[in-house]
């Protein structure tokens, strides 16, 4: 999807406590720093969507495993219409996806348990920054 890549991440495994590499200022996708929040979702639970205007947005799921559902409404863009999804974990896929503004996303826990992420925003979080819809609003041709 325009706009939209992954990119796999160190994970360093130690005695004592693994290392686990989320992003440099030298990284592809890193557009300033402004906040780096954690998101929670359980098991079975999905959130979304959301579009953010402003800002790109840089996702690691640390703990559990997240699938990320993105489609691409914008006027112009080589993958207007377009649907993407990607499932992350720091067990089997562990890698940053960063997002372009104006694609919208959706995410479900599918891990059993709770699972986190951790988004690297390059300005504070600000709510009408971004635009909302409900789940049923945006149609997936797979279940989210």
């Amino acid at each position: 999807m325009e706009g939209v890549f992954v990119t796999e991440l160190k994970h360093i495994e130690t005695p004592k406590g693994d290392v686990f590499h989320a992003m440099k200022a030298t990284d592809k996708g890193y557009c300033g720093f402004g906040e780096a929040y954690f998101s929670e979702v359980i098991c079975g639970e999905r959130k979304g969507w959301k579009r953010h205007n402003r800002m790109t947005l840089n996702l690691v799921v640390i703990k559990g495993s997240i699938r990320f559902i993105l489609y691409d409404d914008r006027v112009g863009s080589k993958t207007h219409g377009e649907f993407e999804e990607w499932t992350l974990s720091p067990v089997g896929h562990y890698a940053r996806l960063t997002v372009a503004p104006g694609v919208w996303m959706a995410f479900e826990g599918v891990a059993e348990g709770r699972s986190l992420l951790l988004d690297i925003i390059p300005e504070p979080h600000d709510p009408e920054e971004a635009d909302h819809k409900e789940l049923g609003e945006i149609i997936y041709d797979r279940k989210l």
